[in-house]
């Protein structure tokens, strides 16, 4: 089954005039596309990710029960898992950028 997953934009810049973006998943923060979404997502929106490309964009609230649902069904045994992954690797990790204001 695929599955767009709910995350929280960190950060958006510009990548060789492509839309990309740090979003966390929960802890877990990850590159992503967003050219399909540039248009309308900021720093601190939500958007549905599906295999690295934001799809859509989700209030916090819509975000916060496909959380609870996928929490429910057991679903987020891989995700805790990166997410200690991340915070073990990140102490190594040099210090992120300063936000910007938003992508045109």
């Amino acid at each position: 089954m695929c599955l767009g997953i709910p995350g929280q934009i960190i950060e958006i810049h510009d990548e060789q005039g492509v839309a990309m973006g740090t979003v966390d998943f929960g802890g877990v923060r990850r590159s992503v596309c967003l050219a399909y979404v540039a248009h309308e997502i900021a720093p601190g929106d939500y958007a549905i990710v599906h295999v690295g490309f934001a799809i859509s964009k989700v209030s916090e609230e819509e975000a916060k029960r496909t959380y609870a649902l996928l929490e429910e069904m057991s679903q987020l045994d891989e995700l805790e898992w990166l997410a200690e992954l991340t915070r073990t690797s990140a102490a190594e990790a040099a210090p992120v950028a300063p936000l910007p204001e938003r992508v045109p």
